[in-house]
């Protein structure tokens, strides 16, 4: 049995969960975490131990120097709990850290032991894939869940992916057969800059996590570091006239689409959170990424990279004759 020490009773607690790697496009939904963390100052009660779950020539521990003495960082999954405050207190137990090497069903029946001992009410897993989605536009973020009632109730999408899967996917599946309510957010990182940085997927992300839970979440420099990163991409993809040719048919197809974006909901919902953030109202790796169609975006992918004057540049668009259709992967 988890004895968990010095953690007080959690009020109505919620765990946020990421990890960095496959699941990970542009570091977007780890860096989601983090930001939750670092604004409202999570206090470490639990890691797991890195013996267990990971290979360190595949992710390898960090020799620093504190104080004049020499010290190493593991790579491992910490456990940390935020208190959001306002009209309706909430506790949110934050779970950051790598994909694990091996023993996946231990690592989540480990998660679940936690969530069980501190009556976590919902368990919410970020994620990131690669899609053929433009950069120009909001960020699509789709919610699912294996469990069709609370899809209903949540206005989520019912889970029909089939193919490959990363933790985020083995997570949610244990967290439903355990009977713990979860749901995964996939935010779509364009394929064609998909280094981290993503602030822009981070923010949509966060914002989507709002909805969801009903809390207000700080959002510091987020929103302005997300319209440079745009600009920035912007400026780079105006350099190559056929980058730019791409990237507007991209655009052109998206706009064609239904978008959920577009819907009278998704506009209210926005207005909402306008309102929400105006009056100050209401409760406070390696090996490549997912890909929308469930493949590894470490090959076969251009990206914008340096070029040998050492300016990032944008790359040649794929020459193929048309788009995959966009899907959500858990």
């Amino acid at each position: 049995m988890i004895e968990l020490e010095g953690v007080p009773e959690l009020v109505d607690p919620v765990m946020v969960a990421a990890f960095e790697g496959w699941n990970d496009a542009g570091d977007a939904a780890s860096t989601a975490v983090a930001h939750l963390d670092r604004e409202w100052k999570g206090e470490v009660f639990a890691a797991l131990d890195a013996e267990d779950y990971y290979d360190f020539q595949v992710n390898r521990p960090t020799v620093f120097l504190e104080a004049g003495v020499r010290k190493i960082t593991w790579p491992t999954t910490r456990l940390s709990v935020v208190r959001v405050g306002g009209d309706k207190p909430r506790d949110l137990v934050l779970v950051r850290g790598i994909e694990p090497s091996m023993r996946w069903r231990s690592f989540c029946n480990e998660l679940l032991g936690f969530a069980h001992e501190l009556g976590v009410e919902l368990v919410v897993v970020l994620g990131a894939l690669l899609g053929d989605t433009p950069h120009t536009r909001p960020v699509p973020v789709s919610g699912t869940t294996s469990d069709a009632d609370l899809a209903r109730r949540m206005n989520l999408e019912e889970t029909k992916y089939e193919g490959p899967t990363g933790i985020v996917g083995i997570l949610q599946e244990a967290c439903t057969h355990a009977g713990v309510p979860a749901v995964s957010l996939w935010a779509a990182v364009p394929h064609y800059v998909s280094q981290p940085p993503n602030p822009k997927a981070t923010l949509a992300l966060l914002n989507r996590l709002e909805d969801l839970i009903d809390v207000r979440v700080p959002l510091g420099e987020l929103p302005e570091d997300a319209r440079a990163w745009q600009v920035g991409v912007d400026q780079l993809a105006a350099e190559d006239t056929e980058v730019a040719e791409y990237v507007q048919s991209l655009e052109e197809a998206r706009d064609t689409a239904e978008l959920p974006e577009a819907s009278g909901e998704a506009i209210a919902r926005e207005f909402e959170r306008y309102l929400r953030r105006r009056d100050g109202s209401g409760p406070g790796g390696p090996g490549g990424h997912a890909t929308a169609d469930g493949g590894d975006g470490a090959s076969g992918t251009p990206y914008l990279r340096d070029n040998p004057s050492g300016r990032a540049r944008p790359p040649r668009p794929p020459k193929t004759s048309g788009d995959d259709e966009e899907s959500s992967e858990d």
